[in-house]
């Protein structure tokens, strides 16, 4: 896909997002993906873009973040021909887990993925917004920690005044930066 093509992509998902202003709390600007979701051929278009960077790296896994990095993540592990993970919430995963804690604003969270998820593969880490980076960079440590190679990291969106790419390692790419 060249740069042209990912442009007017980029922004055609300016327009369709919805700006939800004091959700969820008071002085947030919530940026709502799902009229791009409700947009078959612009979903379509989404997912080719952010896979475009990725391909020829080797990709053998794609690991998505509960929830939104589910929707984003499982087209996209299809569109470069690799296997999908999906990184949940603690105590989602039926069978043996791994698990990174990482900080929150008001304290810690956890992703878990089952314990051969991810071996000895090069993992691209897909999720739907990049702020802060807490939970991205705990997905790469999870890939790590799995005994996979990360690849690196790709968004719909990245909110760039939260400064969330500085925590991560490696290529990130996002789509859109608000």
């Amino acid at each position: 896909m060249d740069d042209v093509i990912t442009a007017d992509v980029a922004a055609r998902v300016r327009a369709a997002l919805r700006r939800i202003p004091d959700y969820p709390k008071p002085g947030i600007l919530f940026q709502d993906i799902t009229p791009i979701l409700a947009d078959a051929a612009l979903l379509r278009d989404v997912i080719a873009a952010l896979a475009e960077p990725f391909r020829g790296c080797g990709v053998t896994r794609v690991l998505g973040i509960e929830a939104r990095g589910f929707i984003l993540g499982a087209p996209v592990a299809l569109a470069l021909g690799a296997g999908f993970v999906p990184a949940r919430k603690p105590g989602k995963l039926p069978w043996e887990r791994a698990r990174e804690e990482y900080e929150l604003e008001y304290g810690t969270d956890a992703l878990e993925a089952h314990r051969d998820a991810c071996v000895a593969g090069r993992v691209l880490v897909v999720d739907d917004v990049l702020a802060t980076g807490g939970t991205a960079a705990a997905a790469g440590r999870l890939v790590e920690q799995l005994g996979g190679e990360l690849a690196g990291y790709c968004f719909l969106l990245e909110i760039g005044q939260l400064g969330g790419r500085a925590r991560l390692a490696g290529t990130c790419r996002a789509l859109v930066t608000v």
